[in-house]
């Protein structure tokens, strides 16, 4: 096992000893309180998810782990603010790839470049950009290169085909392509989840399981696990709260007599290729759509959920929900439309509980013939990247042809015209508390740190922003009342706070306090407090970026000033 994972682990449990915990518990980096069974194991059900940790929070939050976003109530004792939840731009130019080599044209007449979950990474070794993407419909895995995001350059990397196909023998339908950052093993740097698609057009063999595979520059695949059995549409992803591989494990079922469709099992292991080699014995159910999933009026189908993919972000994870609202196969084969599937968001500081009580679509199908993302929208392995002050969402669609028209499905328009987009929204901003009019306050619960400078993400060049300091029994602090703070005004995702008289927090660093945050007209994303004047987090940084040297935020302003040229203007 590696050396860092190692250190994780034993980190945790030196934690939980720390605070005299019995053997059950255990505090992860971000605070969170872990009891009892672990993974959980839960009934198959539809209700919405419960969150366990909301219940078990510390008496004091350690905030040393990444920028704290508001993104649900754990860290908030009180607030007059206004919750407000936001969704990414569709950037104007998309697709920004779209099927046009041979390969991509596809073996059975259905075009498609779509990362289907494939992978978008920053590569901080070269200072590129790279994709894992699947060209046709059911065809094969191919990798691309780009310097900005957004222009893609497909390398020749397959010499004997003339292409940038990798893993070649091996048909793909779903896969997980993930840059490994904290691995110590070189060899090992990318790690691969490949499943088949159910059947090949023209081929007798039915695939039931996938591969999981490492790579050390993720073109040579070389060390193989075949999995344990799994549907099409699993996916892949790493915890690092917890230190645990996540295989999310696509299964059906039904509750009560009643079908959900499609759900989630969970599965996790320390090592990769270990832990692939799951029975059918050890899949447990995890999470379904559920009774707060509402169908789509026009076409009318129970919502399922479709893929569940994740990376950590800060100090916790981001998930984007692939809901599926129909119509089904058959109905869609008829007409030679897609499935109409979409993103939503959900939060989670563990890993396995996910709070899901933003039900707004995160990014949407058109649904309208002529739109290249007309339907079944996907995520891509990462998720998304840090871009200076944006977080850039890659994610496919396809437009489907109503003209081509078959009983086989893998040659039906349905499935026509896969390619990749872009959608970008502020960083930090998927949630934000606002005050307009009237001025309103945000307090935390009790909190440490071991930093020195506070620092904001806010919205408000039309009103301000102060910061009072409180003790643990809710005492304003003297030296850092609000009428000593030096009022933000402007819009910055990466802003000092500071109080006259004092240099920094240093004083408070190790001791419980809360924050109280007056807002006038105005938004606040998130705060933390950093070692250093470069206002750097030490959260975890999704897919990377450009400026990121690593896994974590180590750089603060620096990253941003390294990505000033990267950053797309939004119409």
């Amino acid at each position: 096992m590696e050396l860092k994972r190692r250190y994780i682990i034993a980190v945790m449990a030196l934690l939980a000893a720390s605070v005299s915990l019995p053997a059950q518990k255990m505090v992860l980096e971000n605070g969170i309180v872990v009891e009892g069974q672990w993974p959980p194991k839960l009934k198959m059900n539809y209700s919405p998810m419960d969150i366990p940790y909301m219940r078990t929070r510390p008496q004091t939050v350690s905030i040393d782990c990444g920028r704290q976003l508001l993104v649900d109530d754990y860290l908030i004792e009180s607030s007059s603010l206004k919750r407000v939840a936001h969704q990414p731009v569709k950037y104007v130019a998309n697709p920004i790839l779209k099927p046009e080599t041979p390969l991509e044209m596809g073996h059975n007449g259905n075009p498609g470049a779509t990362a289907k979950d494939g992978g978008v990474w920053w590569d901080p070794q070269e200072n590129i950009f790279k994709m894992w993407y699947e060209a046709g419909w059911l065809n094969v895995m191919t990798y691309a290169t780009s310097t900005d995001g957004i222009h893609w350059e497909k390398p020749l990397v397959n010499e004997e085909k003339g292409d940038n196909s990798i893993v070649d023998e091996i048909p793909a339908d779903s896969s997980t392509a993930w840059l490994d950052l904290f691995t110590d093993n070189d060899s090992e740097r990318y790690k691969m989840f490949l499943r088949s698609p159910n059947s090949v057009p023209g081929s007798p063999v039915r695939y039931k399981t996938g591969w999981c595979m490492t790579s050390p520059d993720g073109i040579n695949w070389d060390k193989r696990v075949e999995t344990g059995p799994c549907g099409d549409r699993s996916t892949i992803f790493y915890n690092p709260f917890i230190g645990k591989w996540v295989y999310s494990i696509r299964n059906n079922g039904k509750v009560d007599n009643v079908s959900i469709g499609r759900y989630r099992c969970y599965l996790e292991a320390e090592d990769f290729l270990e832990g692939a080699s799951w029975k059918k014995k050890d899949l447990a159910f995890w999470m379904g759509a559920d009774s707060l999933d509402t169908p789509d009026p026009a076409i009318g189908d129970a919502p399922q959920l479709y893929n569940l993919s994740a990376v950590a972000y800060e100090g916790l994870m981001i998930a984007l929900p692939q809901i599926h609202l129909g119509p089904s196969n058959k109905a869609c084969a008829e007409k030679g439309t897609p499935k109409i599937t979409e993103l939503k968001v959900a939060y989670s500081r563990d890993g396995f509980h996910w709070d899901r009580r933003d039900r707004e679509v995160f990014i949407r199908a058109e649904r309208e013939p002529g739109f290249w993302d007309r339907g079944y929208v996907q995520s891509t392995g990462g998720l998304f990247n840090i871009v200076g002050d944006q977080l850039w969402f890659h994610y496919i669609g396809f437009s489907g042809k109503e003209t081509m028209l078959s009983d086989e499905l893998d040659f039906n328009g349905m499935h026509y015209g896969g390619s990749v987009g872009l959608a970008v929204l502020r960083r930090d901003g998927f949630v934000s508390h606002e005050a307009s009019g009237t001025p309103g306050e945000l307090v935390t619960c009790n909190v440490s740190f071991s930093g020195k400078y506070l620092f904001v993400n806010a919205d408000c060049p039309q009103g301000r922003l102060k910061v009072e300091i409180l003790d643990s029994a809710g005492t304003v602090i003297k030296a850092f009342k609000a009428s000593r703070c030096k009022p933000f005004k402007g819009d910055s995702t990466i802003a000092s706070i500071r109080w006259r008289g004092r240099s920094d927090l240093g004083e408070l660093a190790g001791k419980p306090v809360k924050f109280r945050f007056i807002l006038e007209n105005g938004a606040l994303y998130s705060f933390w407090v950093s070692p250093s004047k470069n206002g750097e987090s030490n959260g975890f940084t999704a897919a990377g970026g450009p400026g990121f040297t690593g896994g974590r935020d180590t750089e603060g302003i620096r990253a941003y000033r390294k990505a000033e040229n990267y950053m797309i203007e939004l119409e």
